[in-house]
């Protein structure tokens, strides 16, 4: 039997960054990964041709840049080159009209007409005060920050556009539209509690910092965690599978950055029967089938600036996401899906050979699609891009079936690792006071499927090891500390 401090099991962003810090505490720490690469839902491989680079789940990060983790972590300082384009997402519309969601507020205000002034009065005092946006949505939100006005601010805002009152502020398309797309992220009907969450969030960090791209893809990211873990001390294995919490007896304490499905898996007969009961109960939601695109030159979009935009929402108006969410919600496919695009060929010339580039898509279908909606996705940017279909030099399709196989924690192909609803953001992902823990003494969760949930942040992971580093090693140096590289100090 191996001996060691921390096991981890699963090393994506929130894995690995529970691993950074942990082995900068000063204990031996341990990482297991089934697949021969780590990064779980943060990895970089030529799908299509050779020399074509493509990010096989996340590809813009605006949470790289803005969560507490990664402010302290500070990639730019362990290597990693993060490009921001001057778009950081457009929502095109027929007849050659687009929402442009830039860097700069005013630029972006400017652009949308007489619903300017409604966007900067939703987004304005949200950007000036980012960085107690991020702290509230990013705690375990059992223990928000205690700022009254970053909630007061925040919460006004989701309350509106979460109720029938959404389509008050704005009187044309494009701005609706724009909100509604990046809203739609969350994979549920982009009038939900979650969705408007999610859409107010990153559509702060747009006018903030942007959407950066990690130059040479997402693998960056995940590379400068391996380097720091290694550099402390830690330890990764690759094509490493762990069936059973048995085979981790040796450890002290171990951190899953698993899906509760996977818990229920390696936890087997340990676990008591009611948190098992709760764990079975945990919804997984609508899915991405993921479509990979070499191509022989950019994508032709009808309207001019959208070839500045990093990520693009192609689906049209607000009414049709609204009805497309529904659909998928609903288990039926959408005939025109929502496509989400990312080019990161905008600022990132690494990605494919000289002249050539990649185009990162999911459309949103149904958890456990088997359907290959490739010939749905190039119609919906060929709506909007009138030629694109031409420059297409090979494709790769992964439907939302075949996701678990690339990543365990995506059931049935939901990249939230867990339906966004009301209750599983609340509570996410059982009602527990501490949503990390488990009733095994020393296992705790900290996946995606624990507040604040999905996305590039490290959040889950930190608050995971902060807890497992108090309770378990009587450690209690502040997490984002360790993060930053400062030494540990014990009670």
């Amino acid at each position: 039997m191996v001996i060691m401090d921390v096991a981890v099991v699963g090393s994506g962003p929130n894995g690995l960054a529970a691993a950074v810090i942990c082995a900068r505490a000063g204990l031996d720490v341990q990482v297991f990964e089934a697949a021969d690469t780590p990064g779980g839902g943060c990895r970089t491989a030529e799908t299509t041709l050779p020399g074509f680079r493509h990010d096989e789940c996340a590809g813009a990060h605006p949470m790289a840049v803005a969560s507490p983790f990664f402010r302290a972590f500070d990639l730019p300082a362990q290597g990693v080159e993060l490009l921001t384009p001057e778009i950081s997402y457009a929502h095109p519309l027929d007849g050659g009209a687009a929402g442009l969601a830039w860097r700069d507020l005013d630029r972006t205000v400017a652009g949308l007409g007489r619903d300017g002034a409604a966007w900067r009065r939703l987004f304005g005092p949200l950007v000036r005060n980012w960085r107690e946006l991020v702290d509230l949505a990013m705690s375990d939100t059992r223990h928000p920050p205690l700022d009254v006005f970053a909630g007061v601010r925040f919460g006004r805002r989701l309350l509106e556009q979460s109720s029938p009152l959404w389509n008050l502020r704005f009187r044309e398309d494009a701005a609706a539209a724009l909100f509604t797309g990046v809203s739609a992220h969350a994979i549920v009907p982009p009038r939900a509690f979650s969705a408007a969450g999610v859409g107010l969030l990153l559509g702060t960090l747009a006018h903030v910092d942007g959407w950066a791209i990690p130059r040479g893809g997402s693998s960056a990211i995940i590379e400068a965690l391996v380097r720091a873990l290694e550099a402390a001390g830690g330890r990764i294995t690759t094509g490493r599978r762990v069936d059973s919490l048995d085979e981790l007896r040796g450890a002290r304490t171990v951190l899953l950055d698993t899906a509760p499905a996977e818990l229920l898996r390696l936890g087997g007969d340990r676990l008591p029967a009611r948190y098992a009961a709760q764990l079975s109960r945990v919804r997984y939601g609508g899915a991405a089938c993921k479509v990979d695109f070499a191509l022989s030159g950019p994508v032709p979009w009808r309207t001019r600036d959208c070839a500045l935009a990093g990520t693009l929402h192609l689906v049209g108006t607000r009414a049709e996401a609204l009805a497309v969410e529904r659909d998928v919600a609903a288990g039926r496919h959408a005939d025109k899906p929502y496509v989400l695009a990312i080019q990161p060929g905008v600022v990132d010339n690494s990605r494919a050979p000289q002249g050539k580039h990649t185009l990162y898509t999911y459309a949103h279908v149904p958890n456990g699609s088997t359907r290959d909606v490739s010939a749905e996705v190039i119609a919906q940017v060929e709506r909007f891009a009138p030629g694109f279909r031409d420059l297409i030099l090979d494709r790769h399709v992964r439907t939302a079936a075949q996701m678990p196989a690339y990543n365990a924690n995506y059931i049935g192909g939901d990249i939230s690792a867990g339906a966004m609803t009301l209750r599983q953001t609340l509570l996410r992902p059982t009602p527990r006071w501490n949503p990390y823990s488990t009733p095994l003494p020393g296992v705790y969760l900290c996946s995606a499927s624990t507040p604040p949930g999905p996305g590039v942040h490290g959040m889950s992971g930190l608050h995971a090891a902060s807890h497992a580093l108090r309770t378990r090693f009587d450690i209690h140096t502040n997490p984002l500390t360790l993060a930053a590289g400062t030494p540990a100090i014990r009670s």
